[in-house]
C-alpha cells in the first residue's frame, strides 16, 4: 500500500514522501496516529501545500536556533560537586544537572537535547554538546569544580 508521510519516520522516510508499507502497518498504525494518509492525487496536493508551510516554519526554527548558539557560545557553565582525593566525584554530573546551570543563567533547554553519552564522572572542564534545532548543534564547556565544605 503506498501511503504519504505527514511526519518524519526514522527508517521510513521524511515528510511528503511517498512510501509503500504493508497494509496492517499502514490501517493499524500510520493512518489511525495521522502520520499518513493515502496516496491519492488530492492527498498528493494537500500534503505538498503542508510541507511547504513547514519548511518555511523550520527555516524559521533555524534560524532563530542559530541566533541563540551565536549567544550561547559565551556561556561557560561551572558546577560544584562533592569528591574525593583522587578527584572522583561521588555522584556524576548528568543532563538534567547541565539543564539546571542554563536554566540558571536564562537559557532554557530540554535536557534530552543535551547530548551527553555519559554522566561526567570527574573534575575539570568537558565539552557538552546542545542541540537545538535538527541542524544546529553547539558546544559548550562545562567545568566540574570541587565543592568546598
Amino acid at each position: 500500500m503506498e501511503v504519504i508521510l505527514r511526519e518524519d519516520i526514522e527508517k521510513l522516510g521524511s515528510r511528503g514522501d511517498v512510501v509503500k508499507v504493508t497494509p496492517g502497518y499502514a490501517r493499524n498504525f500510520l493512518l489511525p496516529k495521522r502520520l499518513a494518509v493515502a496516496a491519492t492525487d488530492s492527498n498528493k496536493k494537500i500534503v505538498e501545500q503542508e510541507r511547504s508551510a513547514h519548511l518555511r516554519r523550520d527555516a524559521k526554527k533555524q534560524s532563530d536556533a542559530e541566533e541563540l548558539g551565536k549567544l550561547m557560545s559565551t556561556v561557560v557553565i561551572v558546577i560544584k560537586q562533592k569528591a574525593g582525593e583522587n578527584d572522583q566525584l561521588f555522584g556524576s554530573v548528568t543532563s538534567k544537572d547541565i539543564a539546571e546551570a542554563l536554566e540558571a543563567q536564562k537559557y532554557t533547554v530540554d535536557r534530552k537535547n543535551i547530548l551527553l553519552p555519559e554522566p561526567i564522572k570527574t573534575l575539570g572542564e568537558h565539552k557538552v554538546g546542545i542541540k537545538l534545532h535538527k541542524a544546529v548543534t553547539i558546544e559548550i564547556p562545562v567545568n566540574v569544580v570541587k565543592e568546598e565544605e
